[in-house]
């Protein structure tokens, strides 16, 4: 496992979009890049870095294909909190990729468990995903991926537990019964099968997730350990996320960052 530490969100975020910008200007023509996408207030940094260096010509999505993590079950597209709509209003409206290259559950289907094996047959059908970025919950969830989600998990239904939909309930006038009860979430599994998984972790109320990533056991508690089984997982974090890191391993990592700049 890789841990980039930067010094703030903003350097994090810079840092985070130049590795994705990199990886897209370095892959062939013969077939799309596929990256995996996420939600949520860690990635927005990232999204408009890279939407910045799509508008000054340092990177293309033309040939960019995307798959999101995750929906909400039974919110409609148009819904100002559905995923569909934070992607298209935060980062797709914003670049040149193509309107059929994107890829995001369908939250209205009225056959759920259809919709994930299609989703799981398109990525497969796409030669898989190339680098899926993610972010994580306080308790350590990646994508819709509860604690106690099996680590080999698929895209699936997933029930989300009362503390996300408190946490999440900040988007839905502060009402977590407002908040939809279910989402539809690649899985564990899926994300790990990416060729390489790029994690954002930041702020202080995330630094017991990031202990747990780095330095705790492999456990469905914090699904998000299963990065350390991972051959090319990337952590890039703030410095605020390292408070519950062993001085050790916070030297250790910057050590390991710094030799490779040399």
């Amino acid at each position: 496992m890789r841990v980039v530490i930067q010094e703030n969100y903003e350097k994090m975020c810079k840092w985070a979009a130049g590795y994705i910008a990199g990886k897209i200007n370095a892959h062939g023509t013969d077939r799309p890049f596929v990256l995996g996408l996420p939600t949520g207030s860690s990635p927005l940094g990232v999204y408009a870095e890279l939407i910045r260096m799509n508008k000054a010509g340092a990177v293309s999505f033309r040939n960019v294909v995307t798959f999101n993590m995750d929906e909400y079950l039974g919110l409609p597209r148009e819904h100002d909190q559905s995923y569909w709509y934070f992607m298209w209003s935060n980062f797709f409206d914003h670049i040149d990729i193509p309107k059929e290259n994107v890829n995001i559950l369908d939250g209205m289907t009225g056959d759920p468990e259809g919709e994930c094996a299609r989703y799981e047959a398109k990525i497969a059908a796409c030669g898989g995903i190339d680098l899926f970025m993610g972010g994580i919950g306080v308790d350590g969830h990646l994508a819709f991926n509860e604690p106690f989600t099996s680590l080999t998990s698929r895209t699936g239904v997933r029930a989300l537990t009362t503390d996300t939909r408190i946490v999440n309930s900040r988007f839905f006038g502060n009402d977590p019964e407002a908040v939809p009860a279910k989402a539809l979430s690649v899985g564990i599994g899926t994300v790990m099968d990416s060729r390489e998984v790029l994690v954002l972790i930041n702020g202080h109320n995330k630094a017991r997730a990031m202990a747990a990533t780095v330095e705790g056991g492999v456990s469905q508690k914090w699904t998000c350990s299963a990065l350390q089984l991972h051959p090319a997982a990337i952590i890039a974090c703030d410095e605020a996320a390292c408070g519950e890191l062993k001085v050790d391993t916070y030297r250790y990592f910057l050590d390991i960052e710094k030799d490779e700049r040399l």
